[in-house]
């Protein structure tokens, strides 16, 4: 018996000691497209940190979240939502655009 309770303990320490501190997860942002455009068209993120943008595409016709700065390519359906995970990055800008309406889906990370 006191072979289970240790044994038990010690597989407990090592679940605590191998989970992700709360520090560690990925901060949260969403983007919407609508009409072609990114709202907002930049989000601040913090510099060094990994990220977790949420995107919403409202229109009926598919999107392509496209960064090479980022190095991210993810197509949105219409009507859908998707995740794209970045970072960590370093401070600076980094420009996204819809690959399907360059001419006016346009954005940016601003990692500070």
């Amino acid at each position: 018996m006191r072979e289970i309770v240790l044994v038990t303990t010690l597989l407990a320490a090592a679940l605590v000691l191998s989970a992700p501190a709360a520090g560690a997860l990925a901060q949260e942002f969403n983007l919407v497209i609508r009409d072609h455009k990114f709202e907002p068209q930049e989000i601040r993120v913090p510099a060094g940190k990994r990220v977790s943008v949420y995107v919403t595409n409202e229109d009926a016709t598919p999107e392509e979240f496209d960064s090479a700065a980022l190095k991210v390519e993810k197509v949105i359906a219409g009507r859908s939502k998707g995740l794209v995970r970045i970072g960590p990055l370093d401070a600076g800008r980094y420009e996204f655009i819809g690959e399907f309406h360059a001419d006016t889906a346009k954005g940016a990370v601003i990692a500070e």
